[in-house]
């Protein structure tokens, strides 16, 4: 049914910037909780930024003023902007979406992550 997948993922130095795509499908995007999260090796996972239904913002502390979490309900995409990239930014990235489950909530579905170093 959802599927979340993730794609932009790359190597680069410090300073540059890339952008993230996760594509979901099978749900309307607007509906969605939508958001990145990363994890680095030996590190817990970690939220990086979140978008609302109603497109309310949430953004880690590390990341806030760097990275912004725009979305396409069209292309049905939501993106990961990254800028002023440092090394400490290095981990497998992944999106989730969560999608509306009345009357219980929402159910989460995850993407398998797209893989992001940046060298010093």
């Amino acid at each position: 049914q959802v599927q979340v997948a993730e794609s932009g993922g790359g190597w680069l130095q410090a300073g540059g910037s890339l952008r993230l795509a996760c594509k979901v499908s099978g749900s309307i995007l607007s509906d969605n909780k939508l958001g990145w999260y990363r994890q680095a090796p030996g590190k817990q996972r970690e939220l990086v930024a979140q978008i609302t239904s109603e497109d309310t913002t949430n953004y880690a502390d590390a990341v806030r003023g760097r990275f912004t979490i725009p979305k396409d309900n069209a292309k049905s995409t939501v993106y990961l902007h990254m800028a002023s990239l440092k090394p400490e930014d290095t981990a497998v990235y992944l999106c989730h979406a969560d999608v509306p489950l009345p009357p219980v909530g929402r159910k989460r579905y995850w993407g398998q992550g797209t893989q992001v170093t940046v060298s010093s």
